[in-house]
């Protein structure tokens, strides 16, 4: 039996409301020697929590008996006023009655082990607690209501299909069935082979959409990089300065464009150098810019603004030309960053690129995180062996089956789910 575990699972600064989570068999028991007896299953209660004599605060309580609770267990929450000291005393009084603190991802990880909840489910838990922009919350919230889960699952029964099939060759080898029955196994294989294959084909777009795309801004020194940087972020990030190579090394900021997450970097100016440090900077611009997007950014009033680049400069998704107010005139998109021309423009056009790279206005759900995509990336290696095998011995393809079967198995965690706890679970927040 778990033992019974406790945490805030409100932000922990002063709020007018915390609310402390219980899980485990003696939830109920805290209720009754902190509260009294139990409130109706679901329905709200205003109590007096005492402790030894002393009381810690008035509260709303919440009881939710196994099995009809988040984690499957029998569950408690205790609402109450936002202060340190309250808390602290419900804290004292719950580890006094033998509960203990959670760990990160505890209560989620329960409700996996209890059948409440799939991987997915509880991945997308973690990324609605991290999601910054309306597009990672679609998302999230797409995840959660079982989109992927769908998917994987509904390819996991394909391939048990598919493997009834093999075995029935097996099997029925003598029976004159065997050769239809690989050849009906094959064909199912090979379509759920391609079906991965078209998933996996995204450009990594669901995890830039649940991280934040990266766009690196590259350009020769003096030409803005750093002004724009700041006037993306409409802050003060990287220090603006007339002299050549200020900026030495990769400084990022996080915006929300149009409701997704911009990762935005100002480099090193680049030009060839034999300068160590330089080098280095330039090295680490070019490095990296590789993912994502990037945007190069010139100086429009020189006659030759490209003079002096690297010759490996990657091409850039877009192309700004900086310093308008010096009235040059040039195809593309021009700026001022001394007079702000321009810039609304620049950011209507980098959302409209963005949302272009993330989304493909496919209704299927995309890939979202790496261990997804390592797991499939190894069903579909055993379906390529698989569907290479002659058509005498059914048993490979079998073999390869099952072990796809049961790759796709681990993204959801209907197979070999202890092997993933600790590690789908390690960057949970503490009470989720």
């Amino acid at each position: 039996m778990n033992p019974s575990i406790f945490a805030l699972a409100t932000h922990p600064g002063r709020a007018g409301v915390a609310m402390v989570r219980v899980s485990g068999p003696l939830a109920g028991d805290s209720i009754r020697t902190l509260a009294g007896a139990l409130p109706q299953p679901r329905q709200a209660s205003l109590r007096r929590l005492v402790f030894d004599g002393t009381e810690m605060d008035r509260a709303l309580l919440l009881w939710f008996p196994a099995p009809h609770s988040y984690t499957g267990e029998d569950v408690a929450e205790f609402h109450l006023h936002g202060g340190r000291a309250a808390r602290e005393a419900l804290f004292s009084a719950l580890s006094a009655l033998g509960l203990r603190p959670a760990e990160p991802g505890e209560f989620s990880r329960r409700a996996v082990e209890n059948g409440k909840l799939d991987l997915t489910r509880a991945e997308a838990i973690a990324d609605l607690v991290d999601a910054e922009t309306p597009a990672q919350l679609r998302q999230a919230l797409r995840q959660h209501d079982g989109a992927l889960a769908d998917l994987y699952e509904g390819w996991r029964g394909r391939l048990i299909a598919a493997l009834g099939r093999a075995e029935a060759a097996i099997d029925f080898s003598d029976d004159g069935v065997g050769a239809s029955e690989f050849a009906a196994a094959r064909a199912q294989a090979q379509e759920i082979s391609q079906e991965i294959q078209r998933h996996m084909d995204d450009s990594g777009r669901g995890e830039s959409l649940r991280e934040g795309l990266r766009l690196t801004i590259l350009g020769p020194p003096n030409a803005g990089k750093s002004s724009l940087i700041n006037a993306l972020a409409r802050r003060d990030i990287a220090i603006v300065s007339d002299t050549p190579g200020t900026t030495r090394d990769v400084i990022e900021a996080r915006l929300d464009l149009g409701g997704y997450l911009l990762l935005v970097a100002d480099t090193a100016g680049v030009r060839d150098s034999q300068e160590p440090i330089e080098a280095e900077g330039v090295r680490r611009a070019l490095s990296h810019a590789k993912g994502g997007m990037t945007l190069l950014l010139l100086d429009g009033s020189l006659s030759d603004p490209r003079a002096g680049l690297p010759a490996n400069m990657p091409e850039p998704d877009l192309t700004v030309w900086n310093k308008a107010d010096l009235g040059f005139v040039r195809e593309g998109i021009s700026i001022s960053l001394k007079t702000g021309r321009g810039v609304a423009e620049l950011l209507k056009m980098l959302q409209q690129k963005v949302q272009h790279k993330l989304e493909t206005g496919s209704e299927a759900p995309p890939l979202t995180r790496p261990r997804h995509r390592h797991a499939l990336r190894e069903a579909l290696a055993h379906l390529q062996h698989g569907l290479a095998a002659p058509e005498g011995q059914p048993e490979l393809l079998a073999e390869d089956l099952r072990l796809a079967m049961r790759a796709i198995g681990r993204i959801t965690g209907v197979v070999d789910v202890e092997e993933l706890l600790d590690f789908v679970f390690r960057d949970f927040c503490i009470g989720k």
